[in-house]
């Protein structure tokens, strides 16, 4: 098992990770630490326990909404692949019913 230090709010911290995911997850945590420093800025001294609630919370909300975006963007994809499927299997079945009736 692989380990990364990263630090968040000055603090450092060692973290195990998977080998070849250390600079991924120094880069995250680094995002991280920008998202803390900046809720801290707005907020105030609320505590490393609430602070991280908070960045977290937030960074599952922004998930959740580019989540929700995608499933949206692609929808209108789905229903038309769909709908062609749909369209396929009615011209199969008749082509079939067809070829049966010649026989």
């Amino acid at each position: 098992m692989a380990k990364a230090d990263i630090t968040i709010q000055g603090r450092a911290y060692s973290v195990a990770c998977a080998p070849g995911q250390e600079a991924r997850l120094v880069a995250l945590s680094k995002q991280l630490d920008s998202r803390v420093g900046q809720i801290s800025s707005a907020v105030g001294d609320i505590g490393d326990d609430r602070l991280l609630l908070i960045a977290a919370l937030a960074l599952l909300d922004e998930l959740d909404a580019a989540r929700q975006g995608h499933a949206a963007s692609i929808s209108p994809d789905l229903d038309r692949a769909s709908q062609a499927l749909g369209d396929a299997a009615t011209r199969i079945e008749a082509l079939a019913a067809r070829i049966e009736a010649d026989k």
